[in-house]
């Protein structure tokens, strides 16, 4: 080898380990604090608007069965089980829209439809139309929002993720309280359309926020493949992803129907909604301090207590709750935990695969939503009608499915433990 091509090759090094030592500086860790907590409130609104939405459909659907679409209860399920299942449906190309095009061009193109869907919305004459609008239009628009805003906060916190996960998902607490009464107010006085052109202004302010705040800790590297299957060569992987694809079954079931259960065991409109609007308020305050507890206690052992008294509450409380007493117990107990629940099965991922692979695992965790954001009211609606109208069938369903989810979470948890029993993980 000559002089020259000696040097050449000994700069080829020198380039290559610079930019190799620059990649390495320009990665940063979380810093828990500061401007984390700016691209929090940002998560928060991006979350209010979209999933707030979703645990307001409830009162939609009461609404058009009663007064705009009367005996189509299973029709009108299907338009919120779109956009449960739409919600989740980037998941597996979530890191490569990010790399290709960036938060920012996902949760704006989200807010521009969004906004849209609901406006569209308003001005449909048939069922078939609000699937367009309400049920897949607004389903991509959230999947758009939901990634970036369920994912920043895993980047942007360490010691403090469960509480900042918690406080994120709190947002779609938040969300559903208000927009449920806003909702049912708009509905009453200014009529049904209204309530969606009001509802859809209220989205494009909130995801505007987001839009403005949201941004990843790191940046991604642009060329990356289009699905990344590295996360299901982790066992504890394919357990959470177990877990996240059976809990969506079951998660919307109380926000779905606890206004028309009511309603049909004889409570007045008006507390029916309020019960709605409560569970919503309640799941942010489950969020947030089941977040917080799971800093010390250990985020699986909160997430196996979390499952665990849920899957009991519904099968005992609620199958049998026959008056306003029982289910302000159920709400505010399913609440709390049922909260929890989002917040725990979330809080775990960066920890059963590590930070590098925190994006790509996210994405196909929330994708195993889409199952049971498609299936789960269906499904639900179905036993309700094949039981004459008779809650209990469905009840015992969405039960009975948090209770398994609650011995995965156990397995889940001594893989994460080696089998000790008293430890804090």
């Amino acid at each position: 080898m000559s002089t020259d091509e000696k040097t050449l090759k000994a700069q080829d090094i020198s380039v290559q380990e610079s930019v190799v030592q620059e990649d390495i500086s320009d990665h940063r860790e979380p810093p828990d604090g500061g401007i984390s907590w700016v691209v929090l409130i940002g998560c928060f609104c991006g979350l209010f608007a979209t999933q707030g939405y979703g645990y307001a459909y409830g009162v939609f659907m009461d609404y058009y069965n009663t007064n705009v679409y009367p005996n189509e209860l299973t029709n009108l399920t299907w338009i919120g089980s779109l956009w449960y299942a739409l919600t989740n449906i980037t998941g597996p190309i979530y890191v490569y829209m990010c790399g290709k095009v960036g938060y920012k061009w996902m949760i704006g193109v989200g807010c521009i439809l969004s906004c849209l869907a609901m406006e569209l919305a308003s001005i449909t004459n048939a069922v078939w139309q609000l699937y367009i609008t309400q049920g897949i239009m607004s389903g991509i628009a959230s999947s758009l929002v939901w990634f970036p805003c369920i994912s920043a906060p895993q980047q942007w916190f360490d010691k403090k993720r469960g509480l900042a996960v918690g406080l994120a998902f709190a947002g779609s607490g938040i969300g559903g309280l208000v927009l449920s009464y806003i909702t049912r107010a708009a509905m009453d006085n200014l009529g049904w359309q209204w309530a969606l052109r009001i509802l859809g202004f209220i989205q494009l302010v909130m995801i505007g926020i987001a839009y403005f705040t949201v941004r990843p800790l790191n940046p991604l590297p642009r060329e990356v493949p289009l699905m990344d299957f590295k996360p299901f060569k982790n066992k504890k992987f394919l357990v959470l992803f177990a877990i996240h694809f059976v809990f969506n079954f079951a998660l919307y079931i109380p926000s779905a129907y606890m206004s028309s259960y009511a309603t049909s065991i004889g409570i007045s409109p008006l507390v029916s909604t309020s019960l709605t609007g409560v569970l919503s308020a309640l799941m942010f305050v489950g969020k947030v301090s089941n977040g917080f507890v799971s800093d010390f206690v250990g985020r699986s052992n909160q997430m196996v207590i979390c499952l665990l008294l849920t899957g009991v509450f519904m099968v005992s409380i609620w199958y049998t709750a026959s008056s306003a007493g029982s289910l302000w117990a159920f709400t505010v107990l399913y609440g709390i935990f049922g909260g929890g629940c989002v917040t725990t099965i979330t809080s775990v991922i960066a920890e059963c695969v590590g930070m590098d692979q925190v994006e790509s695992a996210t994405g196909w965790l929330f994708f195993a939503w889409f199952f049971g954001g498609l299936l789960g009211q269906p499904i639900a609606a179905q036993i309700i009608e094949k039981q004459n109208g008779a809650y209990g069938g469905a009840i015992l369903f969405g039960g009975c499915l948090y209770l398994f989810n609650a011995i995965l979470a156990i397995v889940l948890r001594y893989m994460r433990s080696g089998n000790q029993h008293f430890i804090r993980i």
